[in-house]
């Protein structure tokens, strides 16, 4: 499969500050791949690298194997949609659409033809002729994606574009961004910092930290399979203990936290497995609905503990609850499963929770910083 963008050893620098760190990656034909991570990683510095607004300090990016070194963004076959859209508001959808075929010179006929089929191809059919005061939040969303890809771009650059819609329309905006973006086939680098939007829509997600990358993988590995303590907490939801490492045992680790349960981890259950010194700290993560509400007896190698319920957090499909273990104030969040009923379950219960050993992440204390 052909390298639409590639991005080698790339470094920015301001002054004493160096905003990214020496970031590669390759992003294949036809891709999405998004950059998460938070506020001031460096995912904005490297996107307009990558647009041709700010030069690398060191290192080469590429697309379709033509290094990008030196050449200004108008040059470049790759267009740049911002949160805020900037459409046009004196023109009308097919004014805002035809504005860049125009000032490449294209003739009027074969700018109303594109038009129209970039907006049938959007799902905007016979939308040319509204203002775009007209439209609702999706809909100029889909008008600013018409606008770049009618340019043809390689690459279509988004920083974070769903940021000013609200919750409900991000939600719907998620699903039809990946179901447009595999009907034109356009490669698409996505930066967010909302893990939602980056699980739900990539191919691939490079997760960012302080000017470099975490780990580069699926979103079903990153959630399931973290390389690191900040993926496992940036990621998804985790419950964070933390413990001591107190035995070996082939790859099944003992650990005791401060409440004093002792619990049992595999750590070959996980692509990445750290090495741990003897006797030493660990911080060991655990999703919510990894938790097993009420086990039952006959469950085999599954760490049991009695909890106190604090509260239920009521939320839909997505319900959980606050819990404590006897004889810890660690607070810990248990997902509430829709295939069983819980609804006698009150505040100040005490139940027993249980986790399979396979469902422990485990890493070497205090790398867990952002």
């Amino acid at each position: 499969m052909h390298k639409d963008l590639s991005v080698q050893n790339v470094t920015k620098k301001f002054d004493r500050f160096t905003a990214v760190d020496q970031v590669s990656f390759d992003v294949d034909q036809g891709h999405f791949f998004s950059i998460l991570g938070p506020s001031g990683c460096g995912k904005t510095t490297l996107l307009r690298m990558i647009a041709g607004f700010t030069e690398p300090t060191d290192g080469d990016i590429s697309i379709r194997g033509k290094s990008m070194l030196g050449i200004s963004p108008n040059r470049r076959p790759v267009n740049l949609i911002f949160q805020h859209l900037a459409l046009f508001p004196m023109m009308n959808v097919a004014g805002n659409i035809a504005f860049g075929l125009e000032r490449q010179g294209v003739k009027r006929a074969e700018i109303r033809k594109k038009t129209e089929t970039i907006l049938e191809r959007v799902g905007l059919p016979g939308y040319g002729e509204k203002k775009i005061d007209q439209l609702s939040g999706g809909q100029k969303q889909r008008v600013a994606i018409a606008r770049c890809l009618v340019l043809e771009p390689t690459v279509l650059l988004l920083d974070e574009p769903l940021g000013a819609l609200d919750l409900k329309l991000r939600d719907q905006m998620k699903v039809e961004l990946k179901k447009l973006q595999v009907k034109v086939g356009t490669t698409f680098v996505y930066i967010t910092h909302d893990q939602s939007e980056a699980l739900v829509m990539s191919d691939y997600v490079a997760v960012m930290n302080r000017g470099g990358f975490e780990q580069i993988d699926t979103p079903q590995n990153l959630y399931n399979n973290p390389a690191t303590p900040f993926v496992a907490q940036f990621v998804g939801e985790n419950n964070t203990w933390s413990g001591r490492l107190t035995g070996f045992s082939g790859k099944i680790a003992t650990i005791v936290t401060p409440g004093g349960n002792t619990f049992t981890v595999n750590t070959g259950a996980r692509a990445f497995a750290p090495d741990f010194a003897p006797d030493s700290k660990v911080d060991l993560f655990l999703r919510p609905e990894a938790m097993v509400i009420a086990p039952d007896p006959g469950m085999e190698n599954l760490n049991r503990f009695e909890v106190t319920v604090k509260t239920i957090l009521f939320d839909g499909a997505n319900s959980r609850l606050l819990v404590t273990p006897l004889n810890s104030g660690q607070e810990l969040i248990v997902g509430l499963p829709q295939n069983r009923q819980f609804d006698h379950i009150r505040p100040d219960d005490k139940i027993e929770i249980g986790w399979h050993e396979d469902s422990g992440i485990c890493f070497p204390a205090g790398e867990a910083e952002s």
